[in-house]
């Protein structure tokens, strides 16, 4: 697709534009698990559905297209995606984590790469001078989120690519809660993007997918190998509710984001919180770090409270979001890490983190802001009855 066309017109008009065969402009659904071979000698693109589909290829070329990679990976969860690149460690390896990542990722590091011997340190990545210290001879991987999860911490993502090219490793970004839309890793040297597509990509809390995506051709033959052999890869169905998604990305991260600036300022003035999470403000410490690698500051914000009962009363008294787990859907959605997206972290780890008994996370959807703002007047009403 040219690149004369801006990324939200690309969002609609690439190679999936339509079908080349009858023009349908909405990518067909194939539910072939097996593909019939022409040729005794030589097999076409596609022999075994875990292994290629028309359906999710389409997707893998359109998210590769988007971020800037050479090549797409779609998989069954987000998860399934970090897990699986995870998986380009070998045992003696080390890999350096942003210290306030996803959950499931600690998890998945703590639990899961160190029974195969594989090493790890958690580093505050808003610091070059930790990151390096916590480089070793071994380390293979640098890890990031940015924004962080919950927390909202702002990584320098061209001096992180700097130090890994220093020292011989890869840099793995999250790019979940930016999406290609306001942030792009690849073009500031990254080496592998990943996504729960689950999330702001599909954007409609009706689809479990992840996503990723990689710079070069060497690391595309080894995602691929791995994507094949563990085989979580993303059914045709979900696939094609992620491409639909996807089309309306750019209108709904905009939306969402300066809603979530304009609720960000305005939980700053509220005598109930006592501090807000937001790249957006001014006074944020990566505030312009952000500015200088994005082309936004999204729609996920964080405020905490005075305490977990606080938080109690907040949320049975609330009625526009919906209280659950996940994030960046058209309808607005307040979570609790610390019993939600971060239940996986021991209490110390998450206190060390800033994760407090008192944070509460709001991914903004699509309603009135001052539908929102009225809604939380209430519910710190409530608060302000039970003193």
């Amino acid at each position: 697709m040219s690149e004369q066309f801006s990324f939200q017109t690309r969002l609609l008009h690439n190679n999936q534009k339509f079908d080349k065969e009858t023009g349908a402009v909405s990518v067909p659904i194939q539910h072939a698990s097996t593909f019939h071979q022409f040729d005794f000698d030589q097999f076409g693109t596609f022999d075994y559905g875990r292994s290629g589909n028309p359906t999710r290829a389409a997707l893998e070329e359109t998210i590769a297209e988007l971020e800037g990679g050479v090549q797409g990976f779609a998989f069954a969860s987000g998860m399934a995606a970090i897990s699986t690149a995870f998986m380009l460690l070998s045992k003696g390896d080390h890999v350096v984590v942003t210290t306030d990542v996803y959950g499931g990722t600690f998890r998945f590091v703590t639990k899961v790469l160190s029974r195969l011997g594989i090493e790890y340190t958690f580093v505050d990545m808003t610091n070059l001078d930790d990151v390096e210290a916590g480089i070793q001879e071994n380390t293979k991987v640098i890890y990031v989120e940015t924004p962080s999860n919950p927390t909202m911490k702002i990584t320098n993502l061209k001096e992180v690519v700097a130090l890994a090219k220093k020292y011989e490793c890869l840099t793995f970004v999250d790019n979940t809660f930016m999406t290609p839309a306001l942030q792009r890793p690849i073009e500031l040297g990254v080496d592998v993007v990943l996504h729960s597509a689950t999330k702001f990509i599909s954007g409609h809390s009706d689809v479990i997918a992840g996503l990723a995506v990689v710079k070069d051709e060497e690391l595309a033959e080894q995602l691929a190998f791995l994507q094949n052999s563990f085989g979580s890869v993303l059914g045709v169905q979900d696939c094609w509710l992620v491409l639909r998604g996807l089309k309306t990305l750019h209108v709904r991260m905009e939306h969402s984001s300066k809603a979530a600036y304009e609720l960000a300022l305005w939980l700053k003035e509220q005598s109930e919180v006592e501090r807000v999470y937001y790249p957006g403000l001014e006074g944020h410490p990566g505030y312009d770090i952000q500015q200088e690698q994005s082309d936004g500051f999204g729609a996920v914000l964080s405020f905490e409270l005075k305490d977990k009962d606080a938080v109690r009363q907040f949320v049975n008294n609330v009625k526009v979001p919906v209280f659950a787990v996940s994030l960046g859907a058209v309808e607005s959605i307040l979570s609790y890490p610390a019993t939600m997206s971060h239940a996986a972290m021991p209490g110390e780890e998450r206190q060390q983190r800033g994760i407090t008994d008192g944070l509460l996370r709001l991914s903004v959807g699509l309603e009135s802001v001052e539908d929102i703002k009225k809604d939380f007047s209430n519910a710190f009403e409530s608060l302000a009855v039970t003193k």
